[in-house]
């Protein structure tokens, strides 16, 4: 059964997708009594992973941009729109890192609501390779065929072949690249309906965002009330100074700009300090 919708909340929003999306972020709307309709637009000119078109602008702008179309196209109050980021882990050697963000817009209003996630442990890797024997043990590290891959015959050029799920047709594309430039590039294709780990990582997001739909504004009854940003600060255990730890979550309204401030219980570990351990 459907919950009471908070104040504001459309019973339709429009989603930008192209790569099946709807089946991961309809469902926990559905449980707010908002139903998603897919938009018959073309999500790729927003930019892609493979590189064929450049993002323009941040994760933001491109879910912005996508969003505003969706309700263009339909012409519906509300949009949704998915981006993610990967590449190199920015702390860790030769890991990789990936972020996700979900939008909500509401034309409307102007409102939007965000939710973001990282994920440490993405299904995220490319190898380069001079004959398709040794791609084998790279496709059964991302999982393939249900992870499907890409084949690239340089790093800049735009791929020969994506989506691939057939062995056959990943070497004759690598045979291909190899024809071209005495190389080949297999990489993990990470379209979301093409990559299962990516769309597990929406999945959660979506629910996240349902959640933050459903919390009303204490001071206005918007919807979409919820963690906006965090506040360093949280005192050392020995000497009480600041440390960049969290001190405070700051929850707010993206409609009427309300806030609080959460403050995170505990101490800093001194070995964080900067007085302690300088």
């Amino acid at each position: 059964m459907a919950q009471t919708m908070p104040q504001g909340l459309p019973d339709r929003a429009a989603l930008g997708t192209m790569h099946g999306k709807e089946t991961v972020i309809a469902p926990p709307l559905a449980a707010l009594g908002v139903s998603v309709l897919c938009a018959p637009i073309d999500t790729d000119r927003f930019g892609t992973f493979s590189g064929d078109v450049a993002r323009a602008g941040s994760m933001l702008d491109a879910a912005r941009a996508k969003a505003r179309a969706a309700t263009e196209a339909t012409g519906l109050a509300a949009g949704i729109a998915s981006e993610g980021a990967y590449g190199p882990h920015p702390h860790l050697p030769f890991l990789a890192m990936g972020t996700e963000l979900l939008l909500w817009l509401d034309r409307r209003t102007g409102q939007e609501v965000t939710e973001m996630t990282t994920d440490s442990q993405p299904v995220y890797d490319s190898l380069t390779v001079t004959n398709a024997d040794v791609a084998t043990g790279f496709l059964a590290r991302a999982g393939f065929p249900a992870t499907a891959v890409t084949v690239q015959a340089a790093p800049d050029a735009a791929p020969l072949a994506k989506g691939l799920t057939d062995r056959a047709a990943v070497d004759a594309a690598i045979a291909q690249a190899i024809a071209a430039t005495g190389q080949a590039i297999v990489g993990t294709d990470m379209r979301a309906h093409m990559n299962p780990r990516r769309m597990s990582v929406i999945a959660g997001l979506a629910q996240r965002l349902a959640r933050r739909l459903g919390t009303p504004c204490p001071a206005c009854a918007a919807p979409g009330f919820g963690r906006v940003r965090s506040l360093s600060g949280l005192p050392c255990a020995d000497c009480g100074a600041p440390t960049d730890g969290v001190a405070a979550e700051i929850f707010g309204c993206t409609a009427c700009l309300h806030e609080q401030a959460r403050p995170r219980a505990g101490h800093a570990d001194p070995a964080h300090c900067p007085l302690c351990n300088p």
